[in-house]
């Protein structure tokens, strides 16, 4: 082999090493999308900007403060996320890291919104009080750890059964992560807000606290008038239509990237909004 074919290998390996690294990083970032961990790695952008700017500045202190961060602060993200990273290593082990795909996402969210409104629809008729907790971006393992673990596939009739009255786990929250039932009977944050209206009980306080400290979509289902109303980003819409829900739901889980602003400012003006 001569110099000028072996300086070919070496760049053609070059460029599959940066092509695998990439779509390692792509399929990671994958993975962790929707967990508590995309905040951590937002915080830890945000470290490095401000350590970057104290260096260029001159900022000692503060950069002495940001270097002890990063050197301590990898040690206290192994500890904090040890769960995460233990069920990667065990999905890595079976070889399912990396086999879901956008379609298969796609086609479950779809059922998985169908079985919501299915629901919420049989209980709204029958004045069964409910409250259902979508995760989206911000995790919301603390608030699942207050209830009873499921990990069970989204269906109505599951939903149903939970919310039936003098069961066990009617009492609370159902909060949906991945598609999937996370846990029943969940204890969410209620909202301090004064502006909500003095005839909403605890469920509405509920799901309007959770909406101020997570991006979560809520539906609530009044067990008083079987009024379903929705709350999302710090905001409780009330007297929803199941046809706006589904608008909703299909435009926020399924659709949001085709979607963007138009559906959230078509929804603003369709809806009754307190609190």
């Amino acid at each position: 082999m001569s110099f000028a074919d072996w300086d070919l290998v070496n760049y053609m390996a070059n460029i599959v090493d940066i092509l695998l690294v990439w779509f390692v990083i792509y399929k990671a970032i994958g993975y962790i999308r929707g967990t508590k961990a995309v905040q951590l790695l937002k915080g830890i952008f945000v470290i490095l900007i401000i350590k970057f700017i104290s260096d260029v500045f001159g900022l000692n202190t503060l950069g002495w403060i940001m270097e002890q961060a990063i050197t301590w602060g990898f040690l206290a993200i192994i500890i904090i996320f040890q769960p995460e990273f233990r069920r990667a290593l065990e999905q890595l082990g079976r070889g399912r890291l990396f086999s879901r795909t956008a379609s298969s996402e796609e086609e479950n969210e779809g059922k998985m919104v169908e079985a919501i409104i299915k629901a919420t629809d049989y209980m709204a008729k029958r004045r069964i009080g409910a409250l259902v907790s979508i995760e989206r971006e911000t995790g919301m393992g603390d608030y699942i750890e207050t209830g009873i673990q499921l990990d069970s596939k989204v269906s109505s009739e599951l939903l149903i059964n939970i919310f039936i009255p003098n069961t066990p786990l009617h009492d609370g929250a159902v909060i949906i992560q991945k598609n999937r039932v996370a846990a029943a009977a969940c204890y969410l944050p209620l909202s301090e807000s004064p502006f909500i209206s003095k005839e909403l009980g605890t469920r509405h306080r509920a799901a309007l606290g959770i909406s101020e400290v997570t991006d979560s979509i809520t539906v609530i289902v009044s067990e008083e008038t079987g009024n379903i109303s929705l709350t999302k980003n710090g905001e409780l819409y009330r007297d929803v239509s199941m046809d706006q829900l589904r608008e909703l739901l299909q435009n926020e889980i399924i659709s949001i990237s085709k979607t963007n602003n138009a559906a959230s400012t078509r929804w603003n003006w369709r809806v009754k909004k307190d609190g």
